[in-house]
């Protein structure tokens, strides 16, 4: 991606990386360079990134130079080191549609809002859903509001830093403000956004709580699909911590903390250490992997599948320090009903078992 502008000093750009929502870039400044104000350094730089933002960003601390926080009056010199954290530039398309569709939100202030999304639900416009999706209602919701400054107002993301799947149900957490969208990405780039899912799998993880490493990247065949790649010549480093909340002999409620954020993280981890998400037709997990052969257990089972038609995953919980007010803020969603349903029929079952295992204990005494 093109972020630098044509210019007689060249730097030297040691490392870049780019997420979905935000821009990561290290840039070793020439030897030859004059002292200079550094917002003005990097705005002469940086294409499609407003002085203002990148003096946000230097206010939030997502700038520093030589490992330490500046301010914006600093003045760059040469062979400095740089490190900059900057929100995504936007998307060709316009601003979306606002729509007035219904939103679940559960925390608002000037800076930013928590809501919880439906399962069901596109985060945002694109090929395929350019309505009815959560911009489109964010849109509508913030129609009144002074909205992040993203160049002319034409970003399609509208205050997002992070996003979850569509047939994922849960927690987001919106910016309101350009410099709570900047603080918010710093906090999301440097994993200090504490982000813990509840998933349904199949089978049970051994051991009973560890953590899942490997490189998240595009599955060599099906485009639409992620793959966990065990080597770094592909993909992004990413980190999931699991714990087993619950044993439900032939499915675990597990609890998984995310440490990156990459696209259907969970969902490919536990495919990848043998525990697909239950009713996860992408991955694997939308048949009968684990349990027996007779036919009122299949049906039980495809019951269940009814009860969740869709991946057994939900953004139970974040926590994050706010941009404007240096606090901690943490925020809890409880179980959708199709979730829930599924998860009580699944107890019922492991109730029912017990006590069919109790009686034949008692009849053999």
């Amino acid at each position: 991606m093109e972020l630098y502008k044509e210019d007689s000093v060249q730097d030297d750009i040691t490392h870049t990386f780019s997420d979905e929502y935000y821009d990561f870039e290290e840039i070793l400044v020439d030897k030859g360079q004059g002292m200079v104000r550094i917002d003005k350094y990097l705005a002469d730089r940086l294409m499609k990134v407003s002085r203002n933002r990148i003096q946000n960003a230097i206010r939030v601390g997502a700038v520093r130079v030589n490992q330490l926080e500046v301010k914006p009056n600093y003045k760059v010199r040469p062979l400095d080191k740089i490190e900059m954290i900057i929100p995504r530039p936007p998307d060709e398309g316009g601003r979306p549609k606002p729509e007035h569709i219904p939103l679940d939100i559960i925390y608002e202030d000037e800076a930013l809002l928590v809501l919880n999304k439906p399962a069901g639900m596109v985060v945002h416009p694109g090929v395929g859903n350019r309505t009815g999706t959560l911009v489109n209602a964010l849109a509508y919701h913030l129609a009144d509001h002074t909205l992040p400054v993203m160049e002319g107002n034409q970003e399609n993301r509208i205050g997002l830093v992070h996003r979850i799947d569509k047939n994922t149900s849960g927690l987001l957490v919106v910016a309101k403000t350009e410099y709570a969208m900047t603080h918010l990405a710093k906090q999301f780039f440097h994993h200090t956004i504490e982000r813990r899912y509840v998933a349904l799998v199949w089978g049970e993880p051994e051991p009973d709580a560890g953590s899942i490493e490997c490189n998240i990247g595009r599955h060599p065949r099906f485009p639409t699909m992620r793959y966990c790649f065990t080597d770094d010549s592909e993909g992004k480093w990413a980190r999931t911590h699991y714990r087993i909340l619950e044993h439900l002999y032939y499915v675990s409620l597990v609890e998984c903390k995310l440490e990156t954020g990459r696209t259907h993280q969970i969902r490919v981890h536990m495919k990848h250490i043998g525990h697909p998400l239950f009713s996860d037709d992408t991955y694997g997990g939308g048949e009968i992997l684990k349990g027996t052969v007779y036919s009122k257990y299949k049906q039980f089972v495809q019951s269940c599948f009814q009860l969740l038609p869709r991946h057994a995953l939900h953004a139970r919980s974040l926590g994050f320090v706010h941009p404007d007010t240096g606090t901690w803020m943490e925020f809890e969603s409880d179980l959708p009903p199709d979730f829930d349903a599924c998860l009580s029929a699944w107890r019922t079952y492991v109730l029912e078992k017990k006590s069919k295992l109790n009686e034949g204990a008692h009849d053999t005494e």
